[in-house]
């Protein structure tokens, strides 16, 4: 008995195996309401065998008690609102197989109102089947989703003429939308494999041929989507991990920092070396970790997984971990394709927050490039704001530098949604990386200057008075830049020159965290200490502030807000892309603190006499 146990389990086990190697490929489904899409999935769930058992009586029994014809729709229309309302509102995912190899269809809406749901829904398809209606043709929503599935990268489409038996299988309804379509998609750039006549309702080209289409030749729905190719393999594309967190262990000597995500593209293994983008840190990989599970050395792509590295660097949720020969875009400013979904526009100099892999950060407009009608491709010119549904190639730029790729060369780090407020208002792809000369934050400094009111005293007078210099002087690093900074406050304050330390914490508790959320928090933060700054130094001060978890970035914004004064970055830590780098967190902050002191003198911002 123990030994038929055994080989049962072994069978299940190689079946598993089995199972998990087959090849899986992601289709959505799209088209206008009451097109038939999702009965043309309820017919390839029966037809293929993929239901559960019992599942299709039970739908047949149920319609039979309320008095209402069969649909193979109410397969996927679970929830009863959907089935009252006879559309689909929500993305449904199912399952279904053929000899070749597995599938995830998603059954996207079709109403202009759910858009928004078909945009997610399409998100990670690798093809599309578009359903037109036969009897009432090309619609609005034929269009616009025909353009959507161009936009989000999706080449491989075939497009299937649904309820044939509505209009007698009369082959110029065919014709008609397959002269009308095809001169829509060139237009896209998109080639349909395929235009299909089928009956969803009644099974006919579907799993097999219709006798009823004698004048088609061409292939079932089924043959077609068997034909349909796969992409690159993911374990053959670059590493491309968003971290999603960092956990940090002390229990029972635990000194890990598990750097947590999952990997999307590549492989990585223990030793491997890699960089975290944007801040360009690198490293090692020292473990690789995994709940529950026996000891591992290599990961790829869908693994949920963590990593530890051979150094200890401060790394922040939303970096992308890439190997160094395989490095994304890193930069602010980039061209994208944007379907806009808000009920407000999308409109120049207003803040919206970006997602993109495990990235959060804020984002503007900068320029409209040209907004297109999806629903006949005509260019509305000198548009400079995006409406609900409109379809648009956009310049936008965010806060600070993110890494991405261009959808062409991996699309999990290429597609991006847009939150206006609390909700998605928009979705694109990054089709190129833009360089500029200008930023956000720079434009904001020219104007302000530009307008900025300055009273009768100049600064040089202050600096006569003061018997100084102006400056902003930032540290950051490790915990013990706080000391350095009230030390040299207190240094320089002893030796008669006006200075002032401010804590980033008494900026933070001025902030309404009611209205701003964690990211808006931060990029204020940053923004009021540069427009403080700016204030201080102008006034004649030695301005010095100091903090932990500034990154390079937000000091480059510091940089730019503090213009046209001067200011003096110190790390205490082991980062080298400062102006003056204490690589030793251990050494005496009295030694820094005389050193700083020193620099100052040699900047010629105190004098030498004062040492």
């Amino acid at each position: 008995m123990l030994v038929r146990v055994m080989q049962m389990r072994k069978i299940k086990t190689k079946g598993f195996e089995k199972m998990e190697k087959r090849e899986q490929m992601n289709i959505v489904v799209v088209g206008h309401v009451d097109h038939g899409k999702s009965t043309v999935i309820g017919r390839l769930l029966a037809d293929t065998g993929s239901l559960p058992e019992g599942k299709l009586e039970q739908v047949k029994a149920m319609c039979s008690r309320n008095a209402r014809p069969f649909e193979y729709a109410f397969l996927l229309d679970a929830l009863k609102d959907e089935q009252a309302q006879g559309i689909t509102i929500d993305t449904a995912r199912c399952f279904f197989k053929t000899a070749k190899r597995d599938y995830i269809i998603i059954d996207a809406p079709g109403h202009v109102e759910f858009l928004k749901n078909m945009v997610t829904g399409a998100a990670r398809a690798e093809a599309a089947l578009l359903v037109i209606d036969a009897k009432e043709g090309i619609q609005e929503n034929s269009r616009r989703h025909g353009y959507l599935v161009s936009m989000l990268g999706i080449s491989q489409v075939v497009v299937l003429v649904n309820k044939m038996d509505l209009v007698d299988w009369d082959s110029k309804y065919y014709q008609s939308i397959v002269s009308e379509y095809s001169q829509f998609l060139v237009k896209l750039g998109v080639e349909p494999a395929e235009f299909i006549p089928v009956s969803a309702r009644e099974g006919e080209n579907i799993a097999n041929h219709s006798k009823r289409a004698s004048w088609y030749a061409g292939p079932n729905v089924l043959q077609v989507i068997d034909g349909f190719r796969k992409g690159d393999i993911p374990e053959k594309k670059p590493l491309r991990f968003p971290v999603q967190d960092v956990y940090k262990f002390t229990e029972l000597g635990d000194d890990r920092r598990i750097i947590a995500g999952t990997v999307e593209s590549g492989t990585v293994s223990v030793g491997d070396e890699i960089v975290f983008l944007p801040s360009g840190k690198k490293s090692e990989i020292k473990t690789v970790e995994m709940f529950n599970s026996p000891q591992r050395t290599k990961a790829g792509p869908g693994n949920a997984i963590g990593f530890t590295l051979r150094d200890e660097l401060y790394i922040k949720r939303g970096e992308l971990m890439c190997k160094p020969q395989e490095e994304s875009s890193v930069g602010k400013r980039f061209r994208a394709n944007i379907f806009w979904m808000g009920r407000s526009p999308l409109i120049k100099n207003k803040k919206y927050k970006l997602k993109i892999a495990a990235s959060r950060t804020s984002l503007r407009l900068v320029d409209v490039v040209s907004c297109i009608d999806a629903t006949d491709l005509n260019t509305i010119t000198g548009k400079q704001q995006l409406d609900r549904h409109d379809v648009a190639e956009c310049v936008l730029e965010t806060t600070r530098p993110i890494a991405f790729d261009k959808v062409e060369d991996i699309e999990c780090t290429a597609r991006f949604v847009i939150v206006d407020g609390y909700d998605i208002a928009g979705g694109g792809i990054i089709t190129e990386a833009l360089k500029s000369d200008t930023s956000i934050t720079t434009e904001h400094v020219v104007r302000r200057e530009n307008h900025w009111d300055s009273g009768l005293v100049k600064l040089s007078e202050r600096e006569n008075v003061f018997g100084h210099k102006a400056k902003f002087i930032l540290l950051s690093g490790d915990s013990s830049c706080i000391t350095v900074a009230k030390k040299l406050e207190r240094k320089l304050f002893d030796a008669g020159f006006n200075a002032h330390y401010l804590s980033i914490e008494n900026l933070e508790e001025g902030m309404d965290s009611d209205v701003l959320d964690s990211l808006d928090k931060r990029d204020e933060m940053v923004r009021r200490l540069g427009e403080l700054a700016r204030i201080l130094t102008g006034s004649g001060q030695i301005f010095i502030t100091a903090s932990s978890n500034l990154d390079r970035y937000d000091i480059e914004i510091l940089k730019d807000l503090n213009k046209p004064n001067e200011i003096m970055t110190i790390n205490i830590g082991n980062d080298d892309k400062f102006m003056i780098n204490y690589r030793e967190s251990y050494q005496d902050n009295d030694f820094i603190v005389s050193d700083i002191y020193s620099k100052l003198v040699e900047e010629s911002i105190i004098p030498d006499y004062s040492i």
